[in-house]
């Protein structure tokens, strides 16, 4: 199994999602990774708040690098998830077919379904709003395991 986490720029949100899901899968042979939508942060580290409230967490993140998301991505994982309806929208554009569609998911509709709400994006907030949306993706990346176990 190969999941994806996808928010926009790839340094708060989705390599926080990468690594608390790691850390839940990390015996179950499953392999996660992640990027975001936008090209702004490629080839940079995860901001330092996300790195903190990992690290606070016992979840290291600061060997990732951003990346962004590519159509070739539908053909590298299983299910790929988006922390926002901006981003599921702009990944759903890119689908070249109802198959890739299939496989993209708003992550927080694993534990509100249906209610497709968003993970708020903390990159302009203080220390808090990471802490906030680490609980939130902590929630989500348990129903996730549950889901595929």
């Amino acid at each position: 199994m190969k999941i994806l986490m996808v928010c926009l720029g790839n340094i708060c949100r989705s390599p926080l999602a990468e690594g608390i899901l790691r850390s839940k899968t990390f015996l179950k042979g499953v392999e996660v990774d992640s990027a975001g939508t936008a090209d702004y942060h490629v080839g940079n580290r995860p901001d330092k708040r996300s790195i903190g409230v990992g690290a606070k967490y016992n979840i290291d993140i600061s060997n990732l690098s951003g990346r962004q998301f590519s159509v070739q991505d539908y053909d590298n994982f299983d299910l790929i998830y988006a922390m926002d309806n901006s981003n599921y929208k702009n990944m759903i554009a890119l689908a070249r077919n109802e198959e890739d569609k299939k496989k993209v998911f708003l992550i927080l509709n694993e534990i509100f379904p249906g209610e497709d709400l968003d993970v708020p994006d903390p990159y302009y907030g203080g220390a808090h709003g990471f802490e906030t949306v680490y609980k939130m993706l902590d929630q989500a990346c348990d129903a996730i395991v549950e889901k595929i176990s």
